[in-house]
């Protein structure tokens, strides 16, 4: 058997003792200098019908030999029976992470060169499509039978949000090795009794529950009395975002590779046949004989994939813990906030829409009567504000500005909104192309997208994930990502508005992280502060440099104390050291706050709360002894790079490490708080809609009659003791109440600006 090895240029790596066979052994470009590979690059010299195998060593090679651009997705795995793609090694002493997954492509490459491993691929008696209903009624019935207690279960679908499509197909696996794919045509009512059924006497295992069940729920009213999810099932073994697709799962944990692939390779062909964009084209276009086997296999994957990860995650009762009682309650939880959805007034919209071209045109005008600007134009021919070339070489060469230091990537001098802003302070150019920047990316990033993208209710409904994080906050993805939307311009937020006869009601935390950290040091002191009531940063002050005044006088008389003591507060939960508080500081209040002098705060604020001091050393040392740590409820957090030999990287990882252990905690309580009170909705019919979890903040549209009840209980659900209080002294939550997002800011906003 020959087998060839490819990198991408020559180096001394010694293959040889990670690999079992004999191989020949080639470079895509033989000049071992060059740091990035052009196509022009490349002169390899390989007939690879010659070879049973390819190695493919790194993203170039792989990516020259089998089109595709994720190494890692592949690594260890075959590609097109004759591809093995393999990260390159030297990764590993700069990322430890990639330790084990390069140890496992190594394994499974060995296997497959030997013989030990193969792709295996069902027959069609064992995968197949149905397309009348009394097969599907016979399948569904196996199904209700069959000895399991638990069924795989997918979907195929026309869209991505089930109110802007059509469901194709049901995929169904009851025992291993075994699935079919039904076309959604013999759905008859029959057959979505039956269904209804099944889903009454089996757990239903998906890949994605949300996605699914949105669908399943919203096109047949089915109900799913219990449910499990593959995808959260994995987050719990690697919380690393971008790890949990189903395909890189089923390559990893299943004998059946790269399935997908005949259906990719179809889709590209007909995309290409057809002149059919990527982003234009949707599965309602591909036959159903092509379909139904790869659909089948979903089903059938990811009842393998249940089967070894459930065995293994009841194992630890802690990560089991958090599947059960957070994840998959805030499943069903962010289920029911997506459809409610977001309150959106589109005659605002549109609106703002019209008043930021206008001022666009108006900035830009303004600008461009600038005499630097108009020079530029002279001897360039044209000026973009969004060009960083142009925008550098207009406020340093033709302004006469100079940079502030800040680089960027490639080390050249940075023109982004944090210079801009303080270039703006010395002449007008830089606050004007701010301006102008802010202006287009709010027409053009939301107010453009969310208009086209309403419902017919108004509402836009959109994506909140519980996978999205390595600290378990939620994240926002979809049509709109509600975790981005502009804070210094209430445009976005004035948008969201309730409708008449009910108020916006928003919960925030306050100060949450810091108080879970006073809990978890258990630092009398720092827990004192929280009792005493008072503005906490105020209070924090007085202590930390003993101010000769009242709490509430802090800020009149002591306002750059206030400052570094609340620098200090977030640097520590995020383990910022003197140099980056003394940056804050400066920054935050304009004067000078030396490294010295940030030192010195440290000592004092430590010296203040010397258990707080206690706990961030002790979990330190266990971090980087152990490269992982648990959070209070069972969250964990794996920090491989604790042990790398770059000092840089490692004190980053106990970093995050540290922050994972309050930010998921506060985090947590904000969601437990949000799932009880949703619950608490459901069964008292109430008319609330909680639409929207953004960071620590809970969103809501309420009617005038419940506003005051549901404060009441929402605040009863967040300050629940969850086993994480300061006796006496509940976490705080504030509450703003308007009937728009920006709290009156956005009428207050458009009446000074027209």
């Amino acid at each position: 058997m020959k087998v060839a090895l490819i990198e991408s240029i020559p180096t001394s790596t010694d293959f040889n003792k990670y690999l079992d066979f004999d191989f020949d052994r080639f470079a895509l470009c033989s000049d071992s200098s060059k740091k990035k590979i052009l196509k022009r690059d490349v002169d390899i010299e390989i007939n690879i019908d010659d070879y049973e195998w390819l190695v493919l060593v790194g993203s170039e090679p792989f990516k020259q030999f089998t089109r595709k651009s994720s190494i890692t997705e592949y690594n260890g795995k075959v590609i097109d029976e004759k591809f093995l793609g393999l990260i390159n090694p030297a990764m590993i002493r700069f990322k430890p992470e990639a330790k084990k997954s390069f140890e496992e492509a190594i394994e499974s490459i060995n296997g497959y060169v030997s013989g030990a491993l193969k792709i295996e691929k069902l027959d069609n008696d064992k995968c197949y499509g149905i397309t009348d209903p009394e097969s599907a009624k016979k399948f569904i019935s196996d199904a209700i039978k069959a000895p399991y207690d638990f069924v795989a279960m997918d979907s195929e679908t026309s869209a991505l949000y089930p109110r802007d499509g059509y469901m194709l197909g049901v995929s169904l696996s009851y025992e291993p090795d075994h699935g079919c794919y039904i076309h959604a045509d013999c759905i008859d009512s029959e057959v979505e009794k039956l269904l209804q059924e099944l889903f009454n006497t089996k757990k239903v295992v998906f890949h994605n529950a949300k996605f699914d069940i949105a669908w399943f729920e919203y096109h047949f009213g089915f109900k799913f009395p219990r449910f499990e999810d593959t995808m959260l099932m994995h987050y719990m073994f690697n919380e690393n975002p971008g790890n949990h697709g189903l395909k890189t799962l089923a390559m990893k944990h299943t004998p059946y590779g790269d399935y997908e692939k005949t259906l990719e390779d179809w889709s590209e062909t007909y995309r290409r046949q057809n002149g059919i964009l990527k982003d234009d084209f949707d599965y309602s276009m591909i036959p159903f004989d092509v379909m139904k086997d790869y659909a089948a296999m979903d089903a059938v994957v990811t009842f393998l994939l249940y089967q070894k990860m459930s065995a293994a995650l009841v194992k630890n009762e802690k990560l089991y813990g958090v599947y059960t009682n957070i994840l998959l309650e805030g499943c069903r939880f962010l289920l029911d906030i997506q459809d409610n959805g977001v309150p959106f007034d589109k005659e605002r919209l549109v609106e703002a829409q019209s008043i930021m071209s206008k001022q666009i045109d108006e900035a830009v005008e303004t600008l461009q009567k600038h005499p630097a600007v108009q020079q530029f134009i002279k001897d360039k021919g044209a000026f973009n504000p969004n060009s960083t070339l142009q925008l550098r070489e207009l406020l340093f060469d033709y302004v006469g500005l100079a940079p502030t230091g800040k680089k960027t990537g490639t080390g050249a001098d940075s023109t982004d909104a944090e210079v801009l802003q303080t270039l703006a302070e010395e002449h007008e150019i830089p606050g004007l192309i701010l301006e102008v920047r802010q202006k287009v990316k709010i027409k053009n990033t939301y107010l453009d997208k969310i208009i086209p993208s309403l419902d017919r209710d108004s509402r836009l409904r959109t994506n909140f994930n519980l996978h999205g994080t390595t600290s378990g906050r939620l994240s926002s993805s979809g049509k709109l990502n509600m975790q981005q939307l502009p804070r210094d311009n209430p445009t976005v937020k004035g948008c969201i508005k309730a409708a008449e006869g009910s108020q916006i009601v928003a919960m925030d935390l306050t100060t949450a992280e810091v108080y879970v950290a006073a809990v978890l040091s258990q630092d009398i002191g720092l827990m004192e502060v929280f009792r005493s009531g008072g503005n906490f940063h105020s209070t924090i002050a007085k202590q930390v440099f003993n101010l000769p005044c009242e709490v509430e006088d802090v800020e009149k008389f002591y306002k750059e104390k206030r400052q570094q003591a609340k620098a200090v507060t977030f640097g520590i939960m995020y383990g910022a050291g003197p140099s980056k508080i003394s940056w804050q500081v400066t920054k935050d209040s304009g004067q000078e706050f030396t490294v010295g002098e940030a030192t010195k705060v440290i000592k004092d604020y430590f010296a203040a709360f010397p258990r707080l001091k206690k706990w961030l050393d002790d979990n330190q040392k266990f971090i980087s002894a152990n490269a992982f740590t648990y959070s209070i409820f069972g969250r964990k957090r794996r920090l491989p790079d604790a042990k790398s030999q770059d000092k840089g990287i490692a004190s980053h990882a106990i970093r995050s490490g540290i922050n994972f252990l309050v930010q998921s905690v506060a985090s947590d309580i904000n969601l437990l708080g949000g799932i009880d009170m949703q619950k608490y909705i459901q069964r008292t019919g109430m008319k609330a809609k909680i639409f929207a979890l953004v960071h620590d903040s809970i969103l809501a549209e309420v009617p005038n009659d419940e506003v005051d009840h549901y404060k009441e209980k929402l605040a009863e659900y967040i300050q629940m003791d969850r086993g994480c209080t300061i006796p006496g002294c509940p976490v705080g939550c504030d509450f703003e109440v308007g009937e728009d997002y920006s709290m009156g800011k956005f009428t207050a906003y458009y009446d000074n600006t027209q």
